[in-house]
C-alpha cells in the first residue's frame, strides 16, 4: 500500500494511491494512518492534480546512520565502523517531492546520498530485530544531503547534516516493501551516478532497527535513513537530484541557492 500526504486547495491530507504509472488516483483517508489507521473515504483525486509532500514529517527525529556500505566509506577516505555510527537530522531538515534544496551560505561542497528510510508505526524501545517487522509502518526514499567542508571541520555533524532542506523524503510510504534486496539509485541531471543494492548493507534494516531502538526511544513517524550506496557527489545551483529506489518510487529535488 502506497501512503502519500498531499494537498489540493488548503490543509495537508492523507490518501492512498493506486494505479499504473501515469494512471494513478489518490483516495483521501480519515485523519492520521499512523494513529486512526488505514480508512479509505469516497473521495479521490488524480494523482496530477494534487501537489505531494513528504510523507511525514517526524515529530520527534530523522535517524541517519553513516558509513553502512563499504564502498561508500571507502570513496571518502574511511574506514567502516565498528559499531554504527549513527546521527539526528531535525524535523526541520525535512522537504517533499519536488521542493527546492537550498544551499547554505556556509558551505560550497553539498553532497548528495540516495538512501532507503524507515518509517517507524509505533512507540517502541529496545526491540530485537527478530521483531523488527512489528514496528515498521513502511518505506520510503530519502536524500541525506551532507556539507562535505563542514563535515570535515566541524568536530560533530549537526550542522553539516542537519541544515534546512538536507532531507528530502518522498514520493510516499510503500508498507509492503521487502527490504533486503533492493536497488538503490541516484541521477544528478538525468546521469546515473549512484547504482547500489541492499544487499551490500554492512548492517540490514532490521539490525539498524534494532541497534537504533536501543540508543533512541523510536515514535510513531520517526524516520531512520539506513546509509548510502558509493557513487555520491556534489550538487550546484541548478542541479535536479533524483533518488530512486526498486518498489517505491522515484524523489526529484532540484537545487537553488538563495
Amino acid at each position: 500500500m502506497r501512503i502519500a500526504r498531499f494537498v489540493v486547495d488548503s490543509d495537508p491530507l492523507y490518501g492512498v494511491v493506486d494505479g499504473e504509472p501515469g494512471s494513478e488516483e489518490i483516495t483521501v483517508i480519515n485523519g492520521d494512518p499512523f494513529f486512526n489507521g488505514v480508512e479509505r473515504t469516497h473521495t479521490k483525486h488524480k494523482l496530477e492534480d494534487v501537489r505531494l509532500l513528504a510523507p511525514i514529517i517526524p515529530r520527534s527525529k530523522v535517524i541517519g546512520v553513516g558509513r553502512n556500505f563499504a564502498e561508500h566509506a571507502a570513496e571518502l577516505g574511511n574506514e567502516v565502523p565498528q559499531y554504527p555510527l549513527l546521527f539526528l537530522k531535525p524535523n526541520t531538515a525535512v522537504i517533499g517531492p519536488n521542493d527546492p534544496i537550498v544551499l547554505p551560505e556556509f558551505s560550497e561542497e553539498i553532497s548528495f546520498e540516495a538512501e532507503l528510510c524507515v518509517v517507524i508505526g509505533r512507540i517502541c524501545k529496545d526491540v530485537p530485530e527478530e521483531r523488527a517487522d512489528d514496528v515498521i509502518f513502511g518505506y520510503t526514499c530519502g536524500n541525506d544531503l551532507t556539507a562535505r567542508d563542514v563535515q570535515k571541520t566541524d568536530l560533530q555533524w549537526a550542522r553539516a547534516k542537519g541544515f534546512d532542506t538536507s532531507a528530502p523524503l518522498g514520493p510516499w510510504i510503500e508498507t509492503e516493501l521487502d527490504p533486503d534486496d533492493v536497488d538503490i539509485q541516484a541521477r544528478l541531471n538525468g546521469e546515473l551516478r549512484q547504482d547500489g543494492n541492499t544487499t551490500q548493507m554492512i548492517r540490514g534494516v532490521r539490525e539498524l532497527v534494532s541497534i537504533v531502538s536501543h540508543a533512541f526511544t523510536l515514535l510513531p513517524g520517526d524516520v531512520i535513513m539506513t546509509g548510502t550506496p558509493a557513487g555520491v557527489g556534489l550538487v550546484s545551483e541548478g542541479d535536479r537530484i533524483e533518488v530512486e529506489i526498486e518498489g517505491l518510487g522515484r524523489l526529484s529535488n532540484p537545487v537553488v541557492r538563495r
